[in-house]
């Protein structure tokens, strides 16, 4: 089994659409398809990074302030680390606390701050397969009209991925345990054999 990379997805996409394959992004022979994937690409996969939590792409990390404290509102601002794409959860001692990100700092009350969060995994052969799916056919939707001129066709890969994306993330989150809602001998006993 070959390892994804960004150049295989580009070409894999070009596959589905009919098209010459590129061997990497400053590929000479097919310089416009390579130029083409090579611009979209980056930002094709961030888009679909950010949109859900997938496992692949979910780091930990704690942060410390910065030495310089926010005008008003909060006590401590936090650089975002430079992979960040999207806040999970941010806590102190492993308690969800108040925030906002504000430019690529979060403001929080706190001295420690523990974040999980999407980050930028610019390393396919990491990713899910599922995943790896998914950038195809969003490379495969956002090349097929520049690739084939076939409003049809694009119209066709766009409809195969948002199939997709629903199936993959729902396959995703299956992964994850069942989110605890506060305390669950009052909800019993609130709730009796409904709960």
């Amino acid at each position: 089994m070959t390892m994804a990379t960004g150049v295989s997805i580009c070409s894999n996409a070009l596959l589905m659409l009919g098209a010459q394959t590129i061997n990497d992004f400053a590929d000479q022979v097919n310089l416009d398809r390579a130029k083409l994937c090579a611009n979209l690409y980056p930002t094709i996969r961030d888009d679909l990074i950010r949109q859900h939590p997938w496992n692949c792409c979910i780091k930990r990390i704690v942060l410390a302030p910065d030495a310089e404290a926010p005008a008003f509102g909060y006590s401590h601002s936090f650089e975002l680390p430079a992979d960040f794409m999207r806040v999970l959860e941010v806590s102190e001692s492993g308690i969800q606390i108040d925030y906002l990100v504000e430019g690529r700092t979060i403001q929080a009350d706190t001295t420690v701050l523990e974040l999980r969060y999407v980050f930028r995994n610019e390393s396919e052969s990491t990713w899910d397969s599922s995943l790896v799916k998914l950038a195809t056919l969003a490379m495969a939707a956002a090349l097929a009209y520049p690739v084939t001129q076939s409003a049809a066709m694009q119209q066709t890969m766009e409809e195969k991925l948002e199939m997709s994306l629903r199936r993959a993330r729902a396959v995703d989150g299956q992964e994850d345990p069942p989110q605890m809602l506060g305390d669950e001998r009052l909800l019993a006993s609130r709730f009796g054999s409904y709960w």
